[in-house]
């Protein structure tokens, strides 16, 4: 029976971070023991957010409680102390493997249906529905975010740089994003006054009067700020064609979406490129390609395995493939490109990624190239495309001097959730979409056409002030800072309304900038070698924790990231999992992780620290300052994970961080009891070293079982991810 009251919460993830768990969590647990602290676990996974969904499908063996909902619930708790792990944001490609698993399983859950015609249907559709996209993140973020790197991170990165690509002034890479009539010239957005205030719903009139209500049951409180948009379909299919018309040669052809988190919008916008990019084809066989069932916005990876053995079909794909740009290519040598699978490029990794490299990306053939970039929305479009210009203007960024960029972020009570929030709508037809207020009259109003993409989103009022105050805080603390709101984008405005009085009223002057001016801005300041920032909105938050992160520490996975929750309790998150699914690959093939868990350790001595403050635990405090002198140690020492086989992985980095934090509380003087219970454990660990190294890299090479992807096998997994003996004997 899971404990209700925990000390610390712990998340069971996916992929390469919950691998990483089997090895590592025993650990905590032990360690923690020691000092009298409980650590509990709950599931986020996808497959454990699959599961929860069906109790009417399964076996009472089978069933999986809500832990989502459970953890939703404690967030709102002072006593809450979240230590959370990166999950799968489910595109639909990713949930229809999920789902494939589990029923192979004989997890008796329903298949996913795409047009759902029946009642039974449609119910069914909602709860996948309700897994897809960033599904955990606005349950659980009850408060704003602090992201930085440790002060041992970034130390260790200037001691030794990554490898960043060298910039030409003449590069062909850019980016490249709608003229117009996007989301962002399209936005509108207001302030809930007193009188406002109250239900409303979303309501679609088509031309002959026709009212179809899209959502109901909203409520806005005074002081929020509701925003309504909406993406013409009709320009972004022009921009499309116009960019692909317009490629010059050696330049590869490339969209960066986030159809994870954005799980309505994003996922059309792809099959939007898909569709443009396969004009030709689409219209020579658009009825064979209705009848073999095939989405453009499932990607030519659905394509291609829905017209396999047809020679016609497959010699007309190719011959268009082949008259088209040369694509950008997600592996090169089995000939994935970036509009096979729409979360296979996720802007946020794969942006900083080019830009990393110098504005380079790798083609069909296997060669690096230049990339034209194309980014559809101009409310983040302008962040990349000024990053690029930058480097092309100065070159690459030195990391062994340059300064730290951290960022606040406002996404407390699901603030600004586009595209994951459940106010986004593909247009059914032409008309107009409505906000109407409960109270009598119309919040919004966009005329609209077919296929046209209406999202509305809300920031309300204590989030908001929350996040000011904090930006603040944290800009006291740093010195550099700006607000990254764009004056002539009318969320960013009524934000600024909230924004100047309280500056005002504490008499500190942090400039506001707008995306582009504030990423220069940004970036010569920690060019200059000092420290700054960021004080954005949810979406920016997102990209910028992953941009400047991978220029200065060469990724995102090691940041510190601390969500102070409104109501007193802590959550810390681990870091980023975009490269989560190749390290899993490469651990099943060759039993080698190299997911470096330097996020978790981070987030484990914070949890620790806020247990200690938040209820007086003194031995806590000795726990979490003893954690970071092991991090430190990690990192001085070498004891990271590296990429190939016979080197150190994750498991071995664990044995090293085990070490060194019974090390430290050995040999630490403020808890006597806590000294003497690490004494041993310190001595057998430095004992038997040799021992359990040999035992965790002796089956290295080799193929491993996890006997799942999605829901591996837990015993299966734990042999693999504890394979010493020696050291589990020592852990307990």
């Amino acid at each position: 029976m899971a404990n209700e009251t925990p000390d610390i919460i712990y998340t069971k993830v996916d992929e390469s971070p919950e691998l990483a768990s089997y090895s590592l969590l025993p650990m905590v647990r032990s360690f923690a023991a020691k000092a009298g602290l409980s650590v509990d676990i709950r599931d986020i996974s996808l497959a454990g957010r699959v599961l929860c969904q069906f109790p009417d499908y399964l076996t009472d063996e089978q069933k999986v409680s809500d832990d989502l909902a459970w953890l939703g619930e404690m967030v709102k708790k002072p006593e809450a102390n979240v230590i959370k792990l990166p999950n799968i944001s489910a595109s639909v490609p990713q949930l229809l493997a999920a789902i494939a698993e589990l029923q192979e399983q004989g997890f008796k859950i329903p298949d996913y249906p795409y047009e759902p015609a029946t009642d039974e249907e449609k119910d069914v559709r909602a709860r996948y529905d309700a897994v897809k996209g960033s599904a955990v993140n606005p349950v659980l973020r009850e408060g704003n975010s602090d992201r930085r790197s440790a002060k041992a991170v970034k130390n260790y990165a200037k001691k030794n740089p990554h490898r960043m690509g060298d910039w030409a002034s003449d590069s062909k890479t850019h980016v490249a994003s709608m003229p117009g009539d996007d989301f962002f010239a399209n936005e509108k957005a207001a302030t809930i006054t007193a009188d406002q205030a109250g239900g409303a719903k979303i309501v679609f009139t088509a031309e002959d009067g026709t009212e179809t209500v899209l959502k109901d049951g909203l409520s806005y409180g005074e002081g929020t700020v509701v925003d309504a948009t909406y993406l013409s379909v009709a320009t972004l299919r022009d921009f499309i064609k116009k960019e692909i018309d317009s490629m010059e040669e050696g330049v590869l052809f490339s969209v960066h979406l986030k159809a994870t988190m954005m799980k309505v919008s994003d996922p059309i916008l792809f099959g939007h490129f898909v569709s443009v990019y396969l004009e030709d084809f689409i219209a020579k066989h658009g009825a064979k390609l209705d009848e073999l069932g095939w989405n453009p916005n499932s990607g030519l990876a659905d394509l291609e395995a829905r017209i396999k053995g047809d020679a016609t079909l497959e010699a007309d794909y190719k011959a268009t493939m082949d008259a088209q740009p040369p694509m950008y290519m997600v592996d090169s040598d089995r000939g994935i490109t970036n509009l096979h699978v729409s979360s296979d490029v996720i802007i946020d990794a794969s942006m900083p990624a080019v830009i990393k490299a110098g504005g380079i990306g790798w083609g069909p053939d296997g060669e690096p190239a230049p990339t034209k970039c194309c980014i559809p929305d101009n409310c983040y479009a302008p962040v990349y495309d000024e990053t690029i210009e930058y480097f092309k203007q100065t070159g690459k960024l030195d990391v062994t001097s340059c300064g730290a960029v951290s960022n606040v972020g406002l996404m407390a009570q699901k603030a600004e959730e586009y595209g994951s929030h459940p106010t986004t709508f593909e247009v059914p037809a032409k008309g107009k979409v409505e906000i109407v207020l409960d109270k009598g009259g119309v919040l919004h109003s966009h005329a609209v056409e077919a296929g046209d993409i209406w999202r509305s989103a809300t920031a309300n009022k204590a989030p908001i002030l929350d996040w000011i105050q904090l930006g603040i805080d944290r800009t006291k603390a740093t010195g550099k800072a700006a607000f990254w709101l764009d004056e002539n984008r009318a969320h960013d405005a009524e934000l600024i309304k909230y924004v100047k009085p309280v500056l005002a009223e504490q008499g500190i002057d942090i400039p506001i900038m707008a995306p582009r001016e504030a990423t220069r801005f940004t970036l010569e300041t920690m060019r200059a070698g000092e420290d700054c920032v960021t004080i954005t909105g949810n979406v920016l938050r997102d990209y910028l924790t992953d941009l400047f992160p991978i220029l200065e520490l060469g990724t995102s996975a090691k940041m510190l990231s601390i969500v102070k929750l409104m109501n007193g309790g802590g959550m810390f998150e681990t870091g980023a999992g975009g490269s989560a699914p190749k390290h899993v690959q490469q651990l099943v093939e060759e039993n080698h992780l190299r997911w470096d868990s330097l996020g978790e350790f981070c987030a484990l001595g914070e949890s620790f620290k806020f247990l200690a403050d938040a209820r007086g635990n003194a031995s806590a405090k000795v726990l979490g300052e003893a954690v970071e002198e092991a991090t430190e140690k990690v990192l001085d020492n070498g004891n990271s994970p590296e990429r190939k086989v016979g080197q150190n992985d994750n498991r071995t980095s664990h044995y090293w961080f085990a070490r060194y934090w019974a090390e430290a509380l050995a040999a630490q003087g403020d808890d006597a009891d806590l000294a003497a219970a690490f004494k041993p454990v310190a001595e057998a660990l430095a004992e038997k070293e040799d021992a359990i190294i040999s035992e965790l890299m002796a089956d290295q090479g080799n193929a491993v079982d996890l006997g799942g992807y999605y829901h591996p096998d837990t015993a299966k997994t734990g042999k693999v991810m504890r394979p010493s003996e020696t050291l589990n004997a020592i852990i307990g």
